[in-house]
């Protein structure tokens, strides 16, 4: 039996973002570092100060094999959150992905690592090591409330939230929503007629 995790993996971040009425997209600053990169899984959460990642060390630790790291760094772009040797640790680990609203370095290794990794960008300035900062906790990531095992789904397109206890009604609308996409594609494209018809139920009339 497929795992929540495994279906939403199936689904466009779109239709997942159209089945929540657009509410849960993370900033859409935070893409993932490759195109081809897709993560989903429950998320395990850090809120750490700006420019000190001993947080992100203890959520590595601490997280299960399947889980989604997902970094509350404030914005920040100038101090990463990690570079590939601690991202390399996460990997190692079962840790799914993560999604960080700051910035990662060593870009060329965390390419090489074939990581889910999603932020701001890239930086080449090492986070500090004060020990400050939360795992597991209400967060603010991207704009959006995370709690611990909340589900977290990225693509090319971007990052949305999926709050646990709505996740099996989120995932009914999103397969209904992709499946309305599927048809209407499926009718329309390439037929001059259906796009013309198509249209004109879509602008407003005068």
């Amino acid at each position: 039996m497929e795992s929540m995790r495994e279906k939403f993996l199936k689904l466009p971040a779109t239709c997942i973002s159209d089945a929540m009425n657009g509410m849960n997209n993370l900033d859409p600053q935070i893409k993932p570092l490759r195109k081809d990169f897709k993560l989903a899984g429950r998320a395990f959460t850090v809120k750490m100060p700006v420019g000190d990642n001993v947080a992100v060390l203890k959520a590595i630790r601490e997280a299960q094999p399947g889980d989604v790291l997902v970094i509350d760094s404030k914005g920040d772009t100038y101090r990463a959150i990690a570079g590939d040797f601690v991202l390399g640790m996460a990997q190692t680990l079962g840790i799914q992905g993560v999604v960080a609203d700051g910035v990662i370095r060593d870009i060329e290794g965390v390419l090489a690592l074939d990581f889910p990794v999603f932020a701001k960008g890239t930086t080449v300035a090492a986070g500090g090591k004060a020990g400050a900062g939360e795992v597991n906790i209400p967060i603010s990531c991207g704009g959006v409330p995370v709690c611990p095992g909340d589900i977290i789904v990225g693509d090319a397109d971007g990052v949305v939230v999926i709050p646990q206890a709505i996740s099996g009604e989120v995932y009914k609308k999103a397969v209904e929503k992709l499946e309305k996409d599927e048809k209407r594609e499926a009718k329309v494209s390439g037929n001059r007629e259906e796009i013309l018809r198509y249209l004109d139920n879509m602008l407003p009339r005068n």
